[in-house]
């Protein structure tokens, strides 16, 4: 197959953790060829969607990990698949690039994650379609219905809609004499709607990363456990990843959102569940595909190239 990587600039990853890294380098095992975009460098012009991509070898080596031939321009329906792999944020940018990767589709493209679940799938707002496994949370921009909620829950976190990573992600109890400034800060001043969640203590235990591919749940997990003095789990943010065993817990929670997430083309989904509860649906670049395989000897790599293969094959017919 021949496979295109939008995705990050190449010099920005870090191999020993990247997810992209690794579906590259199971991707190339197998005698895939690999080709690789910038988000801007997707394009209508002429009538079609075209993309201005180089072609990509890996070196397996860590410096340099990688050589690219010139950059080109060919349709994104010549690819036999394409991999949309760009961070958030989910900006004015990535909402373009969906609509643009969309009208890809209609041309005979074959898109993961598919464009319109991206774009439909807000990685904080998706869990109130699942919200039997979430902890009490609200969703606004007013301060009055945010003050409310913390005097109400006394200790919760504030964080942003658009943001990964642990960025501008706070703890705020119902004593806390920056509440103020961090609701103004983080609504800009009632302008952008944030998240609120009741704090869940088993953050101590780690922010667990459960991966879907193709609705199924790869086997382990990556408990993201926060360092001394911090609430964020994230690795990002300095949390330590440890891979684990998916709890009945995880599971119930894994096969009920699973098949309906794959259902709507999105192949690759990554849970953040704290406790017993249900966090986050990311969608746009899920991770950890390095971390568990190290520590558990899954290859979450192959089980994700292989349900690419699949569905390439499938929608051929």
């Amino acid at each position: 197959m021949k496979i295109c990587f939008i995705a990050d600039p190449l010099a920005s990853f870090k191999i020993a953790k990247d997810s992209t890294y690794a579906m590259m380098v199971e991707a190339a095992r197998r005698g895939h060829e690999l080709h690789f975009m910038l988000q801007e460098g997707v394009m209508w012009k002429g009538g079609r969607v075209l993309g201005e991509h180089c072609p990509l070898s890996l070196t397996g080596s860590e410096d340099p990990w990688y050589r690219t031939a010139p950059a080109r321009q060919a349709p994104l329906c010549g690819f036999d698949a394409v991999l949309m792999r760009k961070d958030p944020p989910f900006d004015a940018e990535y909402l373009a690039s969906t609509w643009l990767l969309e009208l890809a589709l209609r041309e005979g493209a074959k898109v993961f994650n598919h464009p319109r679940a991206l774009r439909d799938h807000s990685e904080k707002l998706a869990i109130a379609e699942f919200a039997r496994f979430a902890a009490p949370t609200l969703v606004t921009r007013l301060e009055r219905e945010l003050q409310e909620f913390i005097d109400a829950n006394g200790d919760v976190v504030l964080k942003p809609l658009d943001a990964m990573g642990g960025h501008s992600v706070f703890r705020v109890t119902d004593r806390d004499p920056n509440r103020n400034v961090i609701i103004e800060m983080l609504t800009g001043d009632g302008t952008i709607s944030i998240m609120a969640q009741r704090y869940i203590p088993e953050i101590r235990d780690g922010d667990k990363r459960i991966l879907l591919i193709a609705g199924k749940p790869v086997p382990h997990c990556l408990a993201r456990i926060p360092k001394a003095g911090e609430t964020r789990g994230n690795l990002a943010a300095g949390g330590t990843g440890v891979a684990r065993a998916l709890t009945p817990r995880d599971l119930e929670i894994a096969a009920a959102l699973g098949p309906t997430l794959a259902a709507r083309g999105l192949l690759l989904v990554g849970l953040d569940v704290i406790g017993d509860w249900l966090t986050e649906i990311n969608v746009t670049s899920p991770t950890c595909f390095r971390e568990i395989t190290e520590q558990s000897g899954f290859s979450v790599a192959g089980m994700f190239i292989d349900a690419l293969e699949l569905a390439v094959k499938s929608t051929a017919r």
